[in-house]
């Protein structure tokens, strides 16, 4: 016998009609009108099918639809970030702070530390910009005047383009919009 679906209508010789009401690995579980709730193998030849279920239930999710969620959760929380690469001629270099006053101190950084640091204060942006647009509880008009702030910060940061290999991971301002 074929697996049956829950909802399928079954008729059984010593207990009459009944609704599969769930299915495990060997057994059905059936709801009958003179039984009550039944536990039945499922290679029991007494059971016999009245009705499929008009809507057969789902027993999972596609490989598409499983793709589908996951692709939405990485992107949601930047799980699929693509590799932004530093220019060849910053790679191995210090980025040097030097006070103006000569008795203080200077902080050197490494440039690929420094430039990580701008790479995650652009995606932090972008994951803003999600949620700003995704937001259910902001208007129309309260959304674009967020995103016009991100823009402007975008503007502010568009110094830091020279450290990009890419032109396409540059950081673009009002007038790239």
């Amino acid at each position: 016998m074929e697996e049956l679906a829950v909802g399928t209508r079954v008729d059984h010789s010593r207990y009459g009609e009944g609704i599969v009401s769930r299915s495990h690995l060997t057994i059905y579980e059936i709801f009958f009108e003179r039984g009550g709730k039944m536990e039945l193998t499922k290679y029991n030849p007494d059971l016999r099918v009245i009705a499929e279920p008009e809507n057969k239930p789902r027993e999972g999710l596609t490989l598409a639809e499983v793709e589908e969620a996951i692709t939405y959760v990485l992107d949601k929380y930047q799980g699929l970030s693509k590799l932004v690469e530093i220019g060849e001629r910053w790679k191995g270099g210090t980025l040097v702070m030097k006070p103006a006053n000569p008795e203080m101190q200077a902080k050197e950084i490494p440039m690929e530390n420094f430039f990580h640091k701008i790479v995650m204060v652009r995606d932090r942006l972008r994951v803003l910009e999600q949620n700003i647009n995704s937001n259910k509880n902001l208007s129309e008009e309260e959304k674009v005047e967020i995103q016009q702030y991100i823009t402007r910060a975008y503007g502010s940061l568009t110094t830091f383009n020279v450290l990009f290999a890419d032109k396409e991971d540059y950081f673009v301002g009002q007038r790239g919009k």
